[in-house]
C-alpha cells in the first residue's frame, strides 16, 4: 500500500518551478523533445504542465508534481497516482489534439469517496480514485463522446461516459465501460 504524504504549497511550486525551468534548458534535464500534457484542475483553478517521455521514463519530480496536482482537493490528502494514467492521456491527446486536460476529479480519499456515495448512485465503492488509478477528465477542444470512442479503442482500462456532466472517467483497471 502506498503510504500518503502531504505536500505544502511551497514545495508543489518548487516542483513545478523545477519542471519549467528544465524544460527551457535542453540537454540539461527533459528531452528537447520531450511531449508536454497540460492540466487545469476545475476544482481549484490550478494549472499544471509536465514532460512526457513515454512508458517507463518517469522522473520522479514529474511524478511528485502530479501526486500534488491530483491530490484529494476537498481533503489535502496526496497519494501516488499510476503513471499508466499518463500513457492513457498522452495517446487520447496525441489522437484526438485539443489542449489541456481539464481535471475533475483524481485521487480520492476513502472519507472523501464515501461521502461523494452518500450523494450519487454512480460513485463506485471501490472506486479506483482511492488507489490513484483514474482520473475523470474533459479535454479542451475536443467533445468529450469523442474521448470516450478513443479511449474505448485503446482497450487499456476503464472507460465512463457521463454526458450530462460532460466528463470521462479513465482508469488503469481492466477493461471495462459504461
Amino acid at each position: 500500500m502506498h503510504e500518503r504524504t502531504r505536500l505544502s504549497r511551497r514545495t508543489f511550486l518548487t516542483l513545478t518551478s523545477l519542471a519549467a525551468m528544465e524544460m527551457a534548458l535542453p540537454g540539461q534535464g527533459w528531452s528537447a523533445r520531450a511531449a508536454e500534457i497540460s492540466f487545469i484542475h476545475t476544482h481549484t483553478g490550478e494549472r499544471l504542465k509536465i514532460p512526457y517521455q513515454g512508458p517507463g521514463n518517469r522522473d520522479s519530480r514529474v511524478l511528485e508534481a502530479l501526486n500534488w496536482f491530483l491530490r484529494d482537493f476537498r481533503t489535502g490528502e496526496v497519494h501516488p497516482i499510476d503513471p499508466r494514467l499518463l500513457d492513457i492521456l498522452y495517446q487520447v491527446r496525441r489522437e484526438l489534439g485539443g489542449g489541456a486536460f481539464a481535471v475533475i476529479s483524481g485521487y480520492r480519499s476513502p472519507a472523501t469517496n464515501a461521502m461523494l456515495r452518500k450523494r450519487s448512485g454512480g460513485v463506485a465503492r471501490r472506486s479506483l480514485h482511492m488507489e490513484g488509478r483514474a482520473i475523470d477528465i474533459r479535454l479542451s477542444g475536443v467533445a468529450t463522446r469523442r474521448i470516450r470512442a478513443c479511449a474505448m479503442n485503446m482497450r487499456c482500462g476503464g472507460v465512463g461516459y457521463y454526458a450530462k456532466s460532460d466528463f470521462v472517467h479513465l482508469d488503469t483497471g481492466r477493461v471495462r465501460y459504461w
